[in-house]
């Protein structure tokens, strides 16, 4: 007789715009250009897409002169690369598409505005993560000061700041660690500048709210997601605070923890902004095959954006 089980499965979970967008760049370009297509870096931070898109054609680098064919088109990933990378395509004469999240490139937009109008900036962000990479990389070294925890804001001396203060954050945050930054920013500088529109996304913000409505009901937690996925990782650490201490990223090549799941009642999933929701499916039937399994879904909103293609590929 097979354990009966509850599996909470949130929504939205999975593919945001941006991701959507930066993969059919990527086939669109394969359509129009044949392969091989070039991509810099990981296009979204997922091993299952990476692959399919290797399968068609796409040669992933790092480095633009990692390119030994440049007649062929290079894309950019949808994280942003810093201003250096698209005037080296150029100067190498290179046929570059950006598929940057509209989201991220509305942070490197502001970065900029406030640069122009004089104010010193702070980055809420994870260093060395592509996106804080690219957004810091939009201006001149020094310009934006990064701040990951709140003993960095702690230990940001007033006696250097000599312009008006503004902060931008990275868009796959923790909404609630953010907040507790942001909070002590203002404490500490009352008269610093936020965006008019906050900075993390969207999908992030749903994909956690969804996550802290079930958590708490449950004895377990996967989110299915790649280790370098930020919002993967940090919906782990939503479920965590929001009640269930087992929470794990079910990263690729990672085993499905039966006897774990032998001793829960309730089960909650969700998956990163770039998981596939065929990888979803799949832990669902892997675990309908060891347990009687009841589905409830749970949607705390509904999302409709979409985001243009670049002219270049319509």
């Amino acid at each position: 007789m097979k354990k009966e089980l509850k599996i909470f499965l949130a929504s939205p979970r999975g593919f945001c715009a941006g991701v959507d967008r930066a993969i059919e760049i990527v086939n669109k370009a394969l359509n129009k250009y044949g392969s091989p297509v070039y991509v810099r870096h990981e296009i979204v931070h997922n091993k299952q897409v990476v692959e399919d898109l290797r399968n068609r054609g796409a040669i992933f680098i790092e480095e633009l002169s990692e390119i030994k064919d440049h007649s062929r088109p290079v894309i950019f990933s949808a994280h942003g690369v810093p201003k250096s990378v698209p005037a080296e395509a150029i100067d190498k004469k290179l046929n570059y598409v950006d598929a940057t999240c509209p989201l991220v490139s509305k942070v490197h937009r502001e970065s900029e505005q406030l640069y122009k109008k004089g104010y010193d900036i702070i980055l809420i962000g994870h260093n060395h993560h592509p996106e804080v990479i690219g957004t810091m990389g939009q201006l001149p070294v020094g310009s934006i000061k990064l701040v990951e925890t709140i003993k960095d804001v702690e230990n940001i001396n007033l006696a250097d700041l000599k312009k008006p203060l503004a902060y931008i954050t990275q868009t796959t945050l923790s909404v609630d660690d953010t907040k507790e930054i942001i909070d002590l920013l203002k404490k500490k500088f009352p008269n610093i500048k936020g965006p008019i529109k906050e900075d993390i996304c969207y999908a992030t913000t749903n994909r956690q709210m969804a996550v802290k409505e079930i958590a708490k009901n449950c004895d377990l937690f996967f989110v299915i997601g790649s280790r370098n996925s930020s919002n993967s990782v940090r919906l782990v650490e939503v479920a965590k605070k929001a009640g269930c201490k087992n929470s794990y990223l079910m990263h690729h090549g990672k085993k499905l923890p039966l006897n774990e799941i032998e001793k829960s009642n309730a089960i909650g999933i969700s998956s990163g902004a770039s998981a596939p929701e065929g990888l979803v499916q799949n832990l669902i039937k892997e675990i309908k095959e060891n347990f009687k399994v009841s589905i409830v879904e749970i949607k705390v909103a509904e999302e409709k954006v979409v985001f243009k293609l670049p002219k270049e590929l319509n």
